[in-house]
């Protein structure tokens, strides 16, 4: 007789997206037990098998990550995709194979969140981080048919809750998705100047403003350069920028 916590965790994998054979090696039991709670008599998802889902606990006011849930949100905002039409709904955020350390910060950020696996697809020119979670829906509710610019993108009231009180994290995540750090240089009567400065562009006018919104938060300065396109070049509000968002590299 095995507990209702194995059989839980065996369920629980397997609606993340793992094989019965990969939930029955990480369970220590065999395929066929396995196969028996999954496929042949499933039971019902409760709430012991959504423990990591803090929109389905009762303590859904006490998120585990609050900083990792606001990063992950900015990088689904920027380039995320989250499909719900397979039998498992899949949450993909593309990374340019350009800054390993954005792969591997985005899968560190999967896990802490929700996932308990997570994957690594290569493309052309970058790698398509992705985790498999009949739970990604409850936490990321921007999911929807069509681009994100061509739709509205409005935090719930509890995504707001998190944002405001971890702004820092959003951006890290909204410009290691759009944004970049580069040096600037400029020539005035003869003389050429060099200086960092940050720009984030996205069609979304609504993700525009939740940028806005979050360096308004921490009092960093910024102006739009074009419609799509913000710039922060002042040398106070570049270096406040660089302690909350950090390299992608």
């Amino acid at each position: 007789m095995h507990s209702p916590e194995i059989r839980a965790r065996a369920r629980q994998l397997y609606l993340s997206g793992s094989s019965i054979a990969d939930a029955a090696r990480s369970v220590g039991l065999s395929y066929r037990t396995v196969w028996h709670w999954c496929r042949d008599r499933p039971e019902p998802i409760t709430q012991g098998t959504a423990l990591r889902c803090f929109r389905c606990r009762p303590d859904v006011d006490n998120t585990t990550d609050p900083a990792a849930y606001a990063y992950l949100l900015g990088l689904y905002l920027g380039d995320g995709h989250l499909v719900t039409s397979a039998r498992v709904p899949v949450l993909r955020i593309s990374c340019s194979n350009a800054w390993p350390g954005l792969i591997d910060a985005c899968d560190q950020a999967m896990r802490a969140v929700l996932a308990t696996k997570v994957q690594r697809v290569q493309q052309q020119g970058c790698v398509n981080v992705q985790s498999y979670g009949k739970h990604w829906p409850c936490l990321l509710p921007q999911h929807g048919p069509g681009k994100k610019h061509e739709r509205p993108i409005v935090l719930t009231d509890w995504q707001q809750e998190i944002a405001t009180a971890q702004p820092g994290d959003l951006l890290r995540g909204l410009f290691h998705s759009d944004g970049c750090r580069f040096s600037n240089r400029v020539t005035v009567r003869g003389k050429q100047y060099v200086y960092p400065r940050y720009m984030f562009t996205n069609e979304s006018i609504d993700i525009m403003g939740l940028c806005q919104w979050a360096l308004d938060l921490l009092g960093i300065a910024w102006k739009m350069n074009r419609r799509n396109c913000l710039s922060v070049a002042r040398r106070d509000a570049v270096a406040a920028l660089d302690r909350h968002v950090g390299p992608n590299s």
